[in-house]
């Protein structure tokens, strides 16, 4: 968008800004349009919302270029935007942790199993082969109950096993997460112990939410 583009846009909330504002509030680093190769600004989308939030700190709350730069800061990092209906002068806030769609809550977690497959039915429905299956038994990944059954948890291990092993990871690769299942498991079992509620679902959604927060912030890393 052009700087005169811009400005049809911004003034059909602000009649009184001008070009010359424009260049003003770039000049003090409130926004940053992009140059061609002739040097003319290019303004995105996101630049014309910046320039209304600037518009709308000065006309409707009266704040000084400091605060606007400050509040801008917050809201490039990440923060959230204040609401229009809080009093005095809004600032960005941090957002309030919501649930991670990637955790299971805890009923679901404590949820009875649903399932009782034979082997066969197992090996078909995961999509794992008899050689893959018989590998993760050997490390402990898929454990029949006592009469030969396999359960819900069973086919998820499986069939996310047999995804896996078209990347080149083997059941032997597999292994850590067995061990780290079967530690959280301990930590949430000696944390109920005793205790006149059960929080064993809760206690095991903030483990897996834990758990996931950290692969994500790993790979922010990588």
């Amino acid at each position: 968008m052009t700087i005169g583009a811009v400005l049809a846009t911004l003034q059909q909330d602000f009649p009184d800004v001008t070009i010359s504002k424009i260049r003003f509030l770039e000049a003090e680093g409130l926004v940053t349009p992009a140059r061609t190769a002739s040097g003319y600004r290019t303004y995105s989308d996101a630049d014309v919302q910046r320039l209304h939030y600037v518009l709308t700190a000065q006309r409707d709350h009266f704040w000084p270029l400091k605060v606007i730069r400050e509040a801008l800061d917050a809201l490039d990092r990440g923060l959230t935007p204040p609401r229009s209906d809080q009093p005095g002068l809004p600032r960005p806030v941090v957002p309030a942790p919501g649930a991670d769609p990637d955790v299971p809550t805890a009923q679901e977690l404590t949820a009875a199993p649903t399932l009782r497959l034979t082997r066969d039915e197992l090996v078909e429905s995961s999509g794992a082969g008899e050689s893959l299956l018989r590998d993760l038994e050997t490390f402990g990944l898929v454990r029949p109950d006592g009469e030969g059954h396999y359960g819900d948890a069973a086919l998820s291990v499986a069939s996310t096993a047999a995804g896996l092993a078209a990347y080149g990871i083997e059941a032997r690769h597999l292994r850590p997460f067995r061990t780290a299942a079967d530690r959280e498991v301990g930590l949430v079992q000696a944390v109920a112990t005793g205790r006149a509620d059960d929080p064993t679902g809760e206690v095991l959604r903030l483990c897996i939410a834990l758990h996931t927060a950290l692969v994500k912030d790993g790979l922010g890393r990588a």
